[in-house]
């Protein structure tokens, strides 16, 4: 990819800014109304937020329609898989090493590259790999027939041998098969909704990030942005993770987010289902935003009935990864714990530490 394309690239968050702000209906009722657009978001938001017990609305719908209104705050930058993270396959990759990685990773899409990531070439769908292998080997079945019609003609008496044309060499590179796909590129700063609407309308589902130097900095799919609005999909190949959960000394537990409420209360000895739908919420981390209203940020700490705290010990704008959870007992039990673990932090190496809570020291207990 040239330099002059990669400007061209880097210009087009700004250039997709201007096309999604089209006059629609709904401006043009709200200018006649003399209702800015910001006003209509803030009575959406006054809305959710005062009629929390209102039955027409589900928990769950709820928490969607918050992050619909938030999605216009997130930059590309918020969604994007770091480069350190990307799954990619070289140009010169054999066929065979090919059909092993989408057989080990589970993605139907795989960015290609040349040398490094900083060349992308493209990238190569499931589904066009699937069909290019099929096809060689319909055109390896019919030359074989054709060849033993051949032979029977000129020698009846002699059995057809087995020719060698149209057997799928899988030893040959990737880049030969001319299946690669274009990708996008888009700048951190361009808004995720405007990324969103690119993809539809170019029916592209990948895009790759490209900083202000050229280089590929992330990877955002659209599953990556719809995720922000419904929250986690898994589908059918995604395997379910074992759950951990850490005991520390201070009597909290560590648990993995995505660990059933069933199973997390097995392991800390607490009733959880009982705070969330059931046909609703089936996770930890899908309780705790729903409880929140949104997805907590990392070290903010929600509080549950009966004095059960969860202090959110690591996330991302899309989806909560560990929680600590916090069982009922002193006031502020949360905030008492994380004090406890400052002040072991700053004790001096020479002097005792008090008990600090940290989970790496306490008792594996994983189910």
């Amino acid at each position: 990819m040239s330099t002059s394309e990669k400007r061209e690239i880097l210009g087009d968050g700004e250039n997709d800014a201007v096309a999604v702000e089209r006059p629609t209906l709904l401006t043009r009722l709200r200018t006649m109304l003399g209702i800015t657009h910001a006003s209509v978001r803030d009575d959406i938001e006054d809305a959710l937020e005062e009629h929390t017990t209102s039955a027409d609305i589900s928990q769950q719908e709820r928490l969607m329609l918050k992050n619909v209104l938030s999605l216009h705050d997130l930059r590309v930058e918020d969604v994007m898989i770091p480069r350190a993270d990307i799954i990619a396959l070289p140009a010169e990759i054999s066929l065979a090493d090919a059909l092993s990685a989408f057989r080990t990773a589970g993605h139907s899409r795989f960015p290609v590259y040349g040398d490094t990531l900083d060349d992308p070439r493209g990238m190569v769908h499931i589904r066009d790999f699937i069909d290019f292998l099929a096809s060689k080997a319909e055109s390896g079945v019919r030359r074989k027939r054709r060849g033993k019609a051949a032979v029977a003609e000129a020698a009846p008496e002699e059995p057809a041998r087995r020719p060698a044309f149209g057997m799928l060499d899988f030893s040959v590179p990737l880049s030969s098969a001319k299946i690669l796909r274009p990708v996008l590129f888009v700048p951190p700063s361009m808004p995720a909704l405007d990324l969103l609407v690119k993809m539809q309308a170019t029916r592209t589902h990948m895009a790759l990030v490209i900083d202000e130097y050229g280089g590929t900095d992330g990877l955002v799919s659209i599953e990556d942005i719809v995720e922000m609005i419904v929250g986690d999909i898994e589908d059918e190949h995604d395997e379910a993770e074992t759950l951990n959960v850490h005991a520390a000394p201070d009597g909290s537990f560590v648990v993995d987010a995505r660990g059933s409420l069933e199973d997390v209360s097995k392991a800390v000895g607490t009733d959880l289902t009982s705070m969330a739908d059931a046909e609703e919420v089936d996770t930890l981390g899908g309780l705790v935003t729903s409880l929140a209203g949104r997805v907590p940020v990392r070290g903010e700490i929600v509080a549950a009935k009966d004095g059960l705290e969860f202090e959110i010990v690591d996330a991302d704008p899309r989806r909560l990864k560990r929680i600590r959870i916090h069982p009922p007992g002193s006031a502020n039990a949360a905030v008492q714990a994380r004090r406890a673990r400052r002040r072991n932090d700053e004790t001096p190496a020479d002097q005792p530490a008090e008990d600090a809570g940290n989970p790496a020291e306490g008792k594996d207990i994983s189910g």
